[in-house]
Protein backbone atom coordinates (compact mmCIF):
# COMPACT_ATOMS: atom_id res chain seq x y z
CA UNK A 1 0.00 0.00 0.00
CA UNK A 2 2.07 2.54 -1.14
CA UNK A 3 1.00 6.11 -1.22
CA UNK A 4 3.00 9.43 -2.03
CA UNK A 5 2.59 12.26 0.59
CA UNK A 6 1.17 15.98 0.43
CA UNK A 7 2.39 17.14 4.22
CA UNK A 8 3.50 15.27 7.23
CA UNK A 9 3.75 16.77 10.87
CA UNK A 10 5.07 15.02 14.15
CA UNK A 11 4.78 15.28 17.47
CA UNK A 12 7.51 16.11 19.89
CA UNK A 13 9.69 13.20 21.06
CA UNK A 14 8.41 10.66 23.72
CA UNK A 15 9.96 9.70 26.98
CA UNK A 16 10.59 5.77 26.84
CA UNK A 17 8.01 3.85 28.30
CA UNK A 18 8.84 1.98 31.62
CA UNK A 19 6.09 0.18 32.85
CA UNK A 20 3.34 -2.36 31.58
CA UNK A 21 -0.06 -2.00 32.47
CA UNK A 22 0.12 -5.24 34.22
CA UNK A 23 1.01 -3.24 37.49
CA UNK A 24 -0.48 0.29 36.77
CA UNK A 25 -2.79 -0.08 40.22
CA UNK A 26 0.02 -1.20 42.13
CA UNK A 27 2.35 1.78 41.19
CA UNK A 28 -0.61 3.92 41.51
CA UNK A 29 -1.46 2.72 44.88
CA UNK A 30 2.24 3.26 45.75
CA UNK A 31 2.61 6.62 44.42
CA UNK A 32 -0.60 7.84 45.46
CA UNK A 33 -1.78 6.72 48.55
CA UNK A 34 -4.34 8.32 50.25
CA UNK A 35 -5.58 10.06 47.59
CA UNK A 36 -9.01 9.89 46.00
CA UNK A 37 -9.01 7.66 42.63
CA UNK A 38 -12.65 7.34 42.55
CA UNK A 39 -15.75 8.35 43.68
CA UNK A 40 -19.45 6.25 42.75
CA UNK A 41 -23.08 6.91 43.37
CA UNK A 42 -24.02 4.34 45.74
CA UNK A 43 -28.11 3.19 46.22
CA UNK A 44 -28.65 6.46 48.36
CA UNK A 45 -27.90 8.64 45.84
CA UNK A 46 -24.52 9.52 47.97
CA UNK A 47 -21.18 10.10 46.49
CA UNK A 48 -18.76 7.40 47.86
CA UNK A 49 -14.96 7.85 47.80
CA UNK A 50 -12.32 4.79 46.79
CA UNK A 51 -8.71 5.82 47.32
CA UNK A 52 -6.13 4.44 45.22
CA UNK A 53 -4.71 2.05 48.17
CA UNK A 54 -8.13 0.45 48.41
CA UNK A 55 -8.31 0.23 44.33
CA UNK A 56 -4.67 -1.21 44.84
CA UNK A 57 -6.05 -3.72 47.28
CA UNK A 58 -9.24 -5.31 45.34
CA UNK A 59 -7.23 -5.09 42.08
CA UNK A 60 -4.29 -7.52 43.61
CA UNK A 61 -7.24 -9.71 45.22
CA UNK A 62 -9.07 -10.22 41.69
CA UNK A 63 -6.21 -10.96 39.91
CA UNK A 64 -5.09 -13.71 42.38
CA UNK A 65 -8.68 -14.95 42.35
CA UNK A 66 -8.11 -15.10 38.59
CA UNK A 67 -5.15 -17.26 38.66
CA UNK A 68 -6.86 -19.38 41.49
CA UNK A 69 -9.28 -19.90 38.82
CA UNK A 70 -6.87 -21.07 36.46
CA UNK A 71 -6.27 -17.96 34.03
CA UNK A 72 -3.27 -18.46 32.46
CA UNK A 73 -0.61 -15.55 30.52
CA UNK A 74 -2.17 -14.53 27.47
CA UNK A 75 -5.60 -15.95 27.88
CA UNK A 76 -8.37 -13.68 27.11
CA UNK A 77 -10.84 -12.57 30.09
CA UNK A 78 -14.46 -10.80 28.32
CA UNK A 79 -15.81 -8.23 30.75
CA UNK A 80 -19.63 -7.11 29.76
CA UNK A 81 -20.90 -4.68 32.37
CA UNK A 82 -21.23 -0.56 31.80
CA UNK A 83 -18.84 2.09 33.03
CA UNK A 84 -18.55 1.54 36.66
CA UNK A 85 -15.63 0.82 39.52
CA UNK A 86 -15.84 -2.51 39.31
CA UNK A 87 -15.30 -2.32 35.41
CA UNK A 88 -11.99 -0.68 36.16
CA UNK A 89 -11.14 -3.13 38.94
CA UNK A 90 -11.75 -6.27 36.55
CA UNK A 91 -9.70 -4.47 33.65
CA UNK A 92 -7.05 -4.15 35.49
CA UNK A 93 -6.91 -7.48 37.32
CA UNK A 94 -7.08 -9.05 34.57
CA UNK A 95 -3.84 -7.31 33.19
CA UNK A 96 -2.17 -7.97 36.59
CA UNK A 97 -2.71 -11.32 36.24
CA UNK A 98 -1.13 -11.23 33.01
CA UNK A 99 -4.75 -12.15 30.71
CA UNK A 100 -5.63 -9.86 27.79
CA UNK A 101 -8.91 -7.87 28.96
CA UNK A 102 -11.45 -8.09 26.39
CA UNK A 103 -14.61 -5.52 26.46
CA UNK A 104 -17.85 -6.20 25.20
CA UNK A 105 -20.42 -3.58 24.77
CA UNK A 106 -23.33 -3.80 27.36
CA UNK A 107 -26.00 -3.15 24.83
CA UNK A 108 -24.82 -6.06 22.87
CA UNK A 109 -27.16 -8.80 21.71
CA UNK A 110 -26.38 -12.50 22.82
CA UNK A 111 -25.52 -12.85 18.78
CA UNK A 112 -22.86 -9.73 19.40
CA UNK A 113 -21.30 -11.10 22.42
CA UNK A 114 -21.14 -14.79 21.13
CA UNK A 115 -18.80 -13.53 18.01
CA UNK A 116 -16.78 -11.53 20.43
CA UNK A 117 -16.46 -13.96 22.98
CA UNK A 118 -15.85 -16.98 20.14
CA UNK A 119 -13.86 -14.98 18.01
CA UNK A 120 -11.12 -14.07 20.97
CA UNK A 121 -11.40 -17.26 22.49
CA UNK A 122 -12.13 -16.14 25.89
CA UNK A 123 -12.09 -18.69 28.59
CA UNK A 124 -13.63 -16.06 31.39
CA UNK A 125 -16.09 -13.80 31.04
CA UNK A 126 -16.96 -11.04 33.76
CA UNK A 127 -20.52 -9.89 33.59
CA UNK A 128 -22.43 -6.76 35.57
CA UNK A 129 -25.33 -8.77 36.32
CA UNK A 130 -28.35 -11.25 35.90
CA UNK A 131 -29.08 -9.94 32.24
CA UNK A 132 -25.95 -9.61 30.88
CA UNK A 133 -25.05 -13.36 32.25
CA UNK A 134 -27.72 -14.35 30.40
CA UNK A 135 -26.26 -13.34 26.98
CA UNK A 136 -23.67 -15.66 27.47
CA UNK A 137 -25.55 -18.52 28.83
CA UNK A 138 -27.80 -18.69 25.76
CA UNK A 139 -25.05 -18.67 23.71
CA UNK A 140 -22.65 -20.91 25.55
CA UNK A 141 -22.93 -24.31 24.03
CA UNK A 142 -21.24 -22.72 20.98
CA UNK A 143 -18.39 -21.25 23.16
CA UNK A 144 -16.45 -24.17 23.62
CA UNK A 145 -13.39 -21.76 25.07
CA UNK A 146 -15.12 -20.42 27.91
CA UNK A 147 -14.48 -22.20 31.16
CA UNK A 148 -15.82 -19.69 33.66
CA UNK A 149 -18.55 -16.91 34.32
CA UNK A 150 -18.36 -14.54 36.72
CA UNK A 151 -20.74 -11.77 38.13
CA UNK A 152 -20.47 -8.60 39.80
CA UNK A 153 -22.83 -10.05 42.36
CA UNK A 154 -25.25 -12.78 42.51
CA UNK A 155 -23.68 -15.44 40.33
CA UNK A 156 -22.05 -18.69 40.99
CA UNK A 157 -18.46 -16.49 40.87
CA UNK A 158 -18.84 -13.53 42.20
CA UNK A 159 -16.07 -10.11 42.23
CA UNK A 160 -16.04 -10.63 46.21
CA UNK A 161 -15.86 -14.65 45.43
CA UNK A 162 -12.54 -14.08 43.41
CA UNK A 163 -11.38 -11.59 46.13
CA UNK A 164 -11.71 -14.16 48.99
CA UNK A 165 -10.05 -16.33 46.79
CA UNK A 166 -7.35 -14.23 46.36
CA UNK A 167 -6.82 -13.46 49.50
CA UNK A 168 -5.50 -16.90 50.55
CA UNK A 169 -3.39 -17.49 47.37
CA UNK A 170 0.89 -16.85 46.84
CA UNK A 171 1.03 -12.82 46.14
CA UNK A 172 4.23 -13.85 44.71
CA UNK A 173 2.92 -15.91 41.34
CA UNK A 174 1.17 -11.96 40.66
CA UNK A 175 4.53 -9.89 41.01
CA UNK A 176 6.05 -13.00 38.39
CA UNK A 177 3.52 -12.42 36.32
CA UNK A 178 3.58 -8.53 36.19
CA UNK A 179 7.55 -9.06 35.70
CA UNK A 180 6.71 -11.38 32.68
CA UNK A 181 4.49 -9.19 30.76
CA UNK A 182 6.26 -7.64 27.89
CA UNK A 183 5.48 -3.87 26.11
CA UNK A 184 5.04 -6.05 23.60
CA UNK A 185 2.15 -8.63 24.82
CA UNK A 186 -1.52 -8.13 23.33
CA UNK A 187 -3.07 -5.83 26.27
CA UNK A 188 -6.84 -5.32 25.34
CA UNK A 189 -9.14 -6.58 22.24
CA UNK A 190 -11.54 -3.80 21.52
CA UNK A 191 -13.38 -5.21 19.34
CA UNK A 192 -14.66 -2.21 16.24
CA UNK A 193 -18.23 -0.56 16.07
CA UNK A 194 -18.97 -2.76 13.36
CA UNK A 195 -20.33 0.38 10.83
CA UNK A 196 -19.28 -1.23 7.65
CA UNK A 197 -18.95 -4.90 8.44
CA UNK A 198 -18.60 -7.59 11.32
CA UNK A 199 -16.44 -6.38 14.28
CA UNK A 200 -13.01 -7.04 13.79
CA UNK A 201 -11.02 -7.86 17.18
CA UNK A 202 -7.97 -4.82 17.49
CA UNK A 203 -4.75 -5.91 19.34
CA UNK A 204 -3.35 -3.39 21.23
CA UNK A 205 -0.08 -3.91 23.17
CA UNK A 206 0.79 -2.75 26.68
CA UNK A 207 3.26 -0.03 24.73
CA UNK A 208 0.09 0.77 22.75
CA UNK A 209 -1.69 1.39 26.10
CA UNK A 210 1.06 2.71 28.07
CA UNK A 211 2.74 5.10 25.76
CA UNK A 212 -0.53 6.98 26.49
CA UNK A 213 1.16 7.91 30.18
CA UNK A 214 4.19 9.61 29.03
CA UNK A 215 2.14 11.32 26.29
CA UNK A 216 0.28 13.24 28.54
CA UNK A 217 2.97 13.96 30.97
CA UNK A 218 4.61 15.44 28.09
CA UNK A 219 2.03 17.48 27.09
CA UNK A 220 0.31 18.20 31.29
CA UNK A 221 -3.03 17.35 29.74
CA UNK A 222 -4.22 15.95 32.54
CA UNK A 223 -3.30 17.03 36.08
CA UNK A 224 -2.99 15.08 39.38
CA UNK A 225 -5.59 17.52 40.67
CA UNK A 226 -8.32 16.72 37.59
CA UNK A 227 -11.92 15.31 38.33
CA UNK A 228 -12.89 13.36 35.71
CA UNK A 229 -16.43 12.53 34.96
CA UNK A 230 -16.92 9.31 33.20
CA UNK A 231 -20.39 8.19 31.30
CA UNK A 232 -18.26 7.14 27.99
CA UNK A 233 -18.66 2.76 27.65
CA UNK A 234 -15.32 1.85 28.85
CA UNK A 235 -15.49 -0.92 26.47
CA UNK A 236 -14.86 1.69 23.95
CA UNK A 237 -11.13 3.05 23.55
CA UNK A 238 -11.63 6.60 24.34
CA UNK A 239 -12.99 5.85 27.78
CA UNK A 240 -9.99 3.58 28.77
CA UNK A 241 -7.62 6.00 27.38
CA UNK A 242 -9.27 8.30 30.85
CA UNK A 243 -9.32 5.30 32.97
CA UNK A 244 -5.07 4.68 31.60
CA UNK A 245 -4.55 8.53 32.18
CA UNK A 246 -5.93 8.95 35.49
CA UNK A 247 -3.72 6.43 37.20
CA UNK A 248 -0.68 7.19 35.74
CA UNK A 249 -0.80 11.20 37.15
CA UNK A 250 -3.06 10.31 40.15
CA UNK A 251 -6.01 11.97 39.06
CA UNK A 252 -9.52 11.14 40.31
CA UNK A 253 -12.79 9.55 37.82
CA UNK A 254 -15.94 10.02 38.79
CA UNK A 255 -18.25 7.50 37.16
CA UNK A 256 -21.61 8.01 36.16
CA UNK A 257 -24.33 6.46 38.31
CA UNK A 258 -25.82 4.17 35.15
CA UNK A 259 -28.56 6.90 33.93
CA UNK A 260 -27.10 8.19 30.76
CA UNK A 261 -30.39 10.90 30.89
CA UNK A 262 -29.15 11.82 34.41
CA UNK A 263 -25.68 12.85 32.88
CA UNK A 264 -26.61 16.49 33.01
CA UNK A 265 -27.25 16.99 36.87
CA UNK A 266 -24.63 14.66 37.74
CA UNK A 267 -22.72 17.02 36.36
CA UNK A 268 -23.82 20.17 38.71
CA UNK A 269 -23.62 17.28 41.87
CA UNK A 270 -20.27 16.62 41.24
CA UNK A 271 -18.33 19.30 39.47
CA UNK A 272 -15.85 17.93 37.83
CA UNK A 273 -12.90 19.64 36.36
CA UNK A 274 -12.52 17.41 32.97
CA UNK A 275 -15.14 16.08 31.08
CA UNK A 276 -14.66 13.73 28.08
CA UNK A 277 -17.78 13.17 26.05
CA UNK A 278 -18.57 12.28 22.62
CA UNK A 279 -20.09 15.08 20.08
CA UNK A 280 -24.17 14.48 20.85
CA UNK A 281 -23.39 15.28 24.43
CA UNK A 282 -22.16 18.45 23.59
CA UNK A 283 -24.60 18.90 20.91
CA UNK A 284 -27.76 18.37 23.56
CA UNK A 285 -26.22 20.95 26.42
CA UNK A 286 -26.00 23.89 23.32
CA UNK A 287 -29.33 23.40 22.37
CA UNK A 288 -30.07 22.75 26.09
CA UNK A 289 -28.38 26.31 26.75
CA UNK A 290 -29.84 28.35 23.08
CA UNK A 291 -33.20 27.09 22.52
CA UNK A 292 -34.36 30.23 24.33
CA UNK A 293 -31.85 32.96 22.83
CA UNK A 294 -32.06 34.69 19.73
CA UNK A 295 -29.86 33.60 16.81
CA UNK A 296 -28.40 36.83 16.85
CA UNK A 297 -27.63 37.21 20.56
CA UNK A 298 -26.35 33.96 20.33
CA UNK A 299 -23.77 35.31 17.64
CA UNK A 300 -23.33 38.49 18.97
CA UNK A 301 -22.15 36.82 22.52
CA UNK A 302 -19.92 34.82 21.07
CA UNK A 303 -17.87 37.45 19.04
CA UNK A 304 -17.66 39.45 21.99
CA UNK A 305 -16.39 35.71 23.91
CA UNK A 306 -13.87 35.12 21.34
CA UNK A 307 -12.04 38.43 21.16
CA UNK A 308 -11.61 38.54 25.09
CA UNK A 309 -10.71 35.38 25.29
CA UNK A 310 -8.16 35.88 22.37
CA UNK A 311 -7.34 39.01 24.05
CA UNK A 312 -6.37 37.22 27.62
CA UNK A 313 -4.60 33.91 26.33
CA UNK A 314 -2.25 36.65 24.44
CA UNK A 315 -1.95 38.80 27.98
CA UNK A 316 -3.27 41.61 26.68
CA UNK A 317 -5.45 44.16 28.33
CA UNK A 318 -8.94 44.03 27.36
CA UNK A 319 -10.80 47.03 26.62
CA UNK A 320 -13.38 48.83 29.07
CA UNK A 321 -16.29 48.29 26.06
CA UNK A 322 -15.31 45.17 25.53
CA UNK A 323 -15.13 43.74 29.22
CA UNK A 324 -19.17 45.49 29.91
CA UNK A 325 -20.51 43.44 26.42
CA UNK A 326 -18.82 40.40 27.44
CA UNK A 327 -20.14 40.81 31.31
CA UNK A 328 -23.38 41.49 29.84
CA UNK A 329 -22.82 37.92 27.58
CA UNK A 330 -21.60 36.59 30.62
CA UNK A 331 -24.95 37.15 32.77
CA UNK A 332 -27.06 36.61 29.95
CA UNK A 333 -25.94 33.03 28.43
CA UNK A 334 -22.05 32.42 29.50
CA UNK A 335 -22.56 32.07 33.22
CA UNK A 336 -25.58 29.06 32.67
CA UNK A 337 -23.11 27.53 29.88
CA UNK A 338 -20.55 26.79 32.98
CA UNK A 339 -23.73 26.09 35.51
CA UNK A 340 -24.15 23.32 33.32
CA UNK A 341 -20.77 21.94 33.51
CA UNK A 342 -20.74 22.27 36.90
CA UNK A 343 -18.94 25.14 37.29
CA UNK A 344 -15.61 24.22 37.62
CA UNK A 345 -14.89 22.20 33.99
CA UNK A 346 -12.21 24.05 32.86
CA UNK A 347 -11.29 21.48 29.60
CA UNK A 348 -13.93 19.36 27.95
CA UNK A 349 -12.44 17.22 24.90
CA UNK A 350 -14.80 16.03 21.81
CA UNK A 351 -13.99 12.63 20.13
CA UNK A 352 -15.20 9.78 18.68
CA UNK A 353 -16.89 11.51 15.48
CA UNK A 354 -17.24 15.20 13.95
CA UNK A 355 -18.29 18.13 15.63
CA UNK A 356 -19.58 21.59 14.16
CA UNK A 357 -17.25 24.49 14.59
CA UNK A 358 -19.80 26.66 15.69
CA UNK A 359 -20.16 24.49 18.74
CA UNK A 360 -16.91 24.44 19.70
CA UNK A 361 -16.55 28.21 19.48
CA UNK A 362 -20.08 28.90 21.34
CA UNK A 363 -18.17 26.83 24.32
CA UNK A 364 -14.97 28.22 24.23
CA UNK A 365 -16.38 31.71 24.44
CA UNK A 366 -18.45 30.67 27.22
CA UNK A 367 -15.56 29.62 29.37
CA UNK A 368 -15.29 25.82 28.55
CA UNK A 369 -13.02 25.23 26.48
CA UNK A 370 -14.11 21.66 24.24
CA UNK A 371 -11.14 20.78 23.04
CA UNK A 372 -11.66 18.63 19.38
CA UNK A 373 -9.35 15.29 19.73
CA UNK A 374 -8.56 12.61 16.77
CA UNK A 375 -8.02 8.89 17.29
CA UNK A 376 -9.15 5.43 16.48
CA UNK A 377 -9.36 2.28 18.04
CA UNK A 378 -6.68 1.20 16.42
CA UNK A 379 -4.30 4.18 17.59
CA UNK A 380 -5.66 3.44 21.56
CA UNK A 381 -7.81 6.42 20.70
CA UNK A 382 -5.26 9.24 20.56
CA UNK A 383 -3.05 10.55 17.86
CA UNK A 384 -3.97 14.49 17.27
CA UNK A 385 -5.16 16.63 20.38
CA UNK A 386 -5.99 20.82 20.67
CA UNK A 387 -4.69 21.93 23.95
CA UNK A 388 -5.43 24.78 26.11
CA UNK A 389 -2.41 26.61 24.59
CA UNK A 390 -2.05 25.51 21.45
CA UNK A 391 -5.86 25.16 19.87
CA UNK A 392 -7.49 25.66 16.94
CA UNK A 393 -11.12 25.43 16.16
CA UNK A 394 -12.49 23.73 13.04
CA UNK A 395 -9.42 20.97 13.51
CA UNK A 396 -8.40 17.86 15.39
CA UNK A 397 -5.12 19.59 16.84
CA UNK A 398 -1.38 18.57 16.14
CA UNK A 399 0.58 15.17 16.60
CA UNK A 400 0.58 13.90 20.26
CA UNK A 401 4.33 13.23 21.45
CA UNK A 402 5.40 10.17 19.17
CA UNK A 403 2.86 10.03 16.60
CA UNK A 404 3.60 11.01 12.52
CA UNK A 405 0.65 12.39 10.72
CA UNK A 406 0.45 11.96 7.08
CA UNK A 407 -1.65 12.96 4.09
CA UNK A 408 -1.34 10.87 0.93
CA UNK A 409 -1.82 12.12 -2.26
CA UNK A 410 -5.56 10.75 -2.03
CA UNK A 411 -6.53 13.34 0.88
CA UNK A 412 -6.14 9.79 3.20
CA UNK A 413 -4.65 10.69 6.81
CA UNK A 414 -2.08 8.28 8.05
CA UNK A 415 -0.46 7.76 10.96
CA UNK A 416 2.17 6.11 12.73
CA UNK A 417 3.60 5.61 16.52
CA UNK A 418 3.80 3.70 19.81
CA UNK A 419 -0.19 4.19 19.58
CA UNK A 420 -0.65 2.04 16.41
CA UNK A 421 -2.26 -1.54 17.16
CA UNK A 422 -0.59 -4.55 16.47
CA UNK A 423 -2.89 -6.19 14.16
CA UNK A 424 -6.33 -7.36 13.99
CA UNK A 425 -6.59 -10.80 16.18
CA UNK A 426 -7.03 -13.48 13.60
CA UNK A 427 -7.52 -12.10 10.66
CA UNK A 428 -3.71 -10.90 8.33
CA UNK A 429 -5.58 -9.97 5.40
CA UNK A 430 -7.09 -7.24 6.81
CA UNK A 431 -3.75 -5.82 8.90
CA UNK A 432 -2.21 -5.98 5.86
CA UNK A 433 -4.62 -3.43 4.18
CA UNK A 434 -5.04 -1.19 7.18
CA UNK A 435 -0.84 -1.17 7.55
CA UNK A 436 1.58 -1.18 5.50
CA UNK A 437 5.48 -2.52 5.73
CA UNK A 438 6.54 0.63 7.32
CA UNK A 439 3.99 0.89 10.00
CA UNK A 440 1.87 3.41 8.76
CA UNK A 441 -1.81 3.34 9.29
CA UNK A 442 -4.41 3.96 6.92
CA UNK A 443 -7.41 5.30 8.65
CA UNK A 444 -9.62 5.65 6.01
CA UNK A 445 -10.06 9.51 7.07
CA UNK A 446 -9.62 12.13 4.60
CA UNK A 447 -8.04 14.87 5.71
CA UNK A 448 -5.45 18.13 5.77
CA UNK A 449 -2.45 19.31 7.35
CA UNK A 450 -1.92 23.34 7.81
CA UNK A 451 1.61 25.16 7.79
CA UNK A 452 1.65 24.80 11.76
CA UNK A 453 0.61 21.11 11.79
CA UNK A 454 -2.94 20.89 12.74
CA UNK A 455 -4.53 18.47 10.87
CA UNK A 456 -8.26 18.61 9.94
CA UNK A 457 -10.62 15.87 9.20
CA UNK A 458 -12.93 16.54 6.01
CA UNK A 459 -14.95 13.27 5.91
CA UNK A 460 -14.42 9.37 5.92
CA UNK A 461 -13.49 7.66 2.25
CA UNK A 462 -16.48 5.30 2.21
CA UNK A 463 -18.75 8.01 3.51
CA UNK A 464 -18.38 10.11 0.29
CA UNK A 465 -21.69 10.23 -1.46
CA UNK A 466 -20.70 10.71 -5.32
CA UNK A 467 -24.05 11.86 -7.17
CA UNK A 468 -25.15 10.65 -10.40
CA UNK A 469 -23.34 13.76 -11.83
CA UNK A 470 -19.99 13.30 -10.60
CA UNK A 471 -19.93 15.18 -7.31
CA UNK A 472 -18.20 14.10 -4.25
CA UNK A 473 -20.06 14.97 -1.38
CA UNK A 474 -18.87 14.86 2.63
CA UNK A 475 -22.29 14.25 4.20
CA UNK A 476 -20.58 15.12 7.91
CA UNK A 477 -20.46 19.08 7.01
CA UNK A 478 -23.88 19.78 6.12
CA UNK A 479 -25.50 16.90 8.96
CA UNK A 480 -23.30 18.70 11.54
CA UNK A 481 -25.38 22.06 10.56
CA UNK A 482 -28.46 20.06 10.86
CA UNK A 483 -28.00 19.01 14.16
CA UNK A 484 -27.68 22.48 15.65
CA UNK A 485 -31.54 22.38 15.00
CA UNK A 486 -33.00 22.41 18.35
CA UNK A 487 -35.99 20.65 16.80
CA UNK A 488 -33.47 17.91 14.92
CA UNK A 489 -31.78 14.88 16.91
CA UNK A 490 -30.20 13.68 13.90
CA UNK A 491 -29.53 14.16 10.25
CA UNK A 492 -28.41 11.29 7.47
CA UNK A 493 -27.57 12.78 4.11
CA UNK A 494 -28.64 9.72 1.32
CA UNK A 495 -27.80 10.24 -2.50
CA UNK A 496 -24.85 8.20 -3.58
CA UNK A 497 -25.40 7.32 -7.55
CA UNK A 498 -28.16 9.71 -6.98
CA UNK A 499 -29.06 12.52 -8.94
CA UNK A 500 -29.48 14.79 -5.97
CA UNK A 501 -29.35 14.48 -2.12
CA UNK A 502 -31.58 14.12 0.22
CA UNK A 503 -32.16 13.24 3.95
CA UNK A 504 -33.68 10.96 7.15
CA UNK A 505 -34.47 13.61 9.44
CA UNK A 506 -35.41 12.43 13.21
CA UNK A 507 -36.91 14.65 15.78
CA UNK A 508 -35.47 15.56 19.03
CA UNK A 509 -38.58 15.11 21.56
CA UNK A 510 -37.39 17.08 24.68
CA UNK A 511 -37.96 20.30 22.08
CA UNK A 512 -40.72 19.18 19.69
CA UNK A 513 -43.05 18.49 21.82
CA UNK A 514 -43.40 21.08 24.47
CA UNK A 515 -43.37 23.70 21.10
CA UNK A 516 -46.41 21.27 19.46
CA UNK A 517 -47.90 21.84 22.75
CA UNK A 518 -47.71 25.59 22.46
CA UNK A 519 -48.96 24.79 18.97
CA UNK A 520 -51.90 22.52 19.71
CA UNK A 521 -50.43 20.01 17.99
CA UNK A 522 -50.28 15.91 18.55
CA UNK A 523 -48.41 15.23 21.60
CA UNK A 524 -46.57 11.79 20.31
CA UNK A 525 -43.66 12.21 17.33
CA UNK A 526 -44.87 9.91 15.25
CA UNK A 527 -47.78 11.90 15.06
CA UNK A 528 -45.71 15.17 14.43
CA UNK A 529 -43.67 13.26 11.52
CA UNK A 530 -46.28 13.38 9.66
CA UNK A 531 -47.87 16.84 10.77
CA UNK A 532 -47.64 19.64 7.62
CA UNK A 533 -46.40 22.09 10.12
CA UNK A 534 -43.95 20.27 11.54
CA UNK A 535 -42.67 19.41 8.10
CA UNK A 536 -42.50 23.24 7.19
CA UNK A 537 -40.42 23.42 10.73
CA UNK A 538 -37.67 21.47 9.40
CA UNK A 539 -37.59 22.83 5.68
CA UNK A 540 -36.72 26.15 7.51
CA UNK A 541 -34.19 24.55 8.83
CA UNK A 542 -33.14 22.59 6.30
CA UNK A 543 -33.03 26.18 3.98
CA UNK A 544 -30.85 27.37 6.80
CA UNK A 545 -28.33 24.67 6.40
CA UNK A 546 -28.29 24.41 2.49
CA UNK A 547 -28.08 28.47 2.35
CA UNK A 548 -23.96 27.15 2.81
CA UNK A 549 -23.67 25.24 0.01
CA UNK A 550 -23.37 25.00 -3.58
CA UNK A 551 -26.82 24.03 -5.06
CA UNK A 552 -25.27 20.51 -6.38
CA UNK A 553 -24.35 19.92 -2.13
CA UNK A 554 -28.06 21.07 -1.45
CA UNK A 555 -30.56 18.13 0.09
CA UNK A 556 -33.31 18.63 -2.06
CA UNK A 557 -35.88 16.61 -0.15
CA UNK A 558 -36.21 14.61 3.24
CA UNK A 559 -38.53 12.35 5.64
CA UNK A 560 -39.39 12.51 8.85
CA UNK A 561 -38.45 9.43 10.85
CA UNK A 562 -41.28 8.57 13.33
CA UNK A 563 -38.46 7.85 16.19
CA UNK A 564 -34.96 8.48 16.61
CA UNK A 565 -32.08 6.55 16.36
CA UNK A 566 -31.11 4.21 18.77
CA UNK A 567 -28.49 1.53 19.85
CA UNK A 568 -30.78 -0.75 20.81
CA UNK A 569 -32.41 -0.77 17.48
CA UNK A 570 -28.90 -1.32 15.43
CA UNK A 571 -28.51 2.44 14.43
CA UNK A 572 -26.24 3.52 16.28
CA UNK A 573 -22.61 2.75 18.03
CA UNK A 574 -22.06 2.58 21.18
CA UNK A 575 -20.55 6.05 21.23
CA UNK A 576 -23.56 7.09 19.36
CA UNK A 577 -22.23 7.19 15.60
CA UNK A 578 -24.89 6.43 12.85
CA UNK A 579 -24.64 3.25 11.07
CA UNK A 580 -25.00 4.08 7.76
CA UNK A 581 -24.79 0.72 5.98
CA UNK A 582 -27.71 0.18 8.48
CA UNK A 583 -29.70 3.13 7.74
CA UNK A 584 -29.78 2.93 4.03
CA UNK A 585 -30.63 -0.41 4.15
CA UNK A 586 -33.27 -0.47 6.81
CA UNK A 587 -35.11 2.61 4.84
CA UNK A 588 -34.19 1.92 1.49
CA UNK A 589 -38.11 2.05 0.21
CA UNK A 590 -38.39 5.30 1.89
CA UNK A 591 -35.29 7.01 0.18
CA UNK A 592 -36.53 5.28 -2.83
CA UNK A 593 -40.33 7.60 -2.72
CA UNK A 594 -38.10 10.44 -2.26
CA UNK A 595 -36.30 10.38 -6.03
CA UNK A 596 -39.76 9.03 -7.56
Amino acid sequence: MEASVTRSAAGPDLPPVEHTIADIAARAAASFSGETALRHKVAEGEWREVSYDEVGTIVREIALGLIDLGVEPGERVCILADTSPEWTYACFAVSAAGAVVVPVYPTNSSKECEWVAGNSGAVVAICENAAQLAKLKEVRDRLPELRHLVGFSDAEITLDGLRERGRGANAAELARRAEGTDLADPCVFIYTSGTTGPPKGCVLTHLNCASLGPMIGELEFIGDDEISYLFLPLAHVFAQTVQVGSFEVGATIVYFGGDTKAVIPELSETRPTYFPSVPRIFEKLYTLVTSQAEPGQIEGAVKVGLRVRELEEAGEEVPEDLRAAYEQADEALFSKVRAIFGGKVHRAVSGAAPIAPEILSFFLASGVPVLEGYGLTETNGVGTVNRLDAHRVGTVGQPMPGVEIRVADDGEVLMRGPNVFREYWGNPEATAEAKDEDGWFHTGDLGSLDEDGYLRITGRKKDIIITAGGKNLTPANIENDLKQSRWISQAIMHGDRRPFPTALITLDEEEILPWAEEQGLPATVPELATEERVIELIQAELDRANSNYAGVEQIKKFFILEQDLSQESGELTPTLKVKRNVINERYSERFEELYG
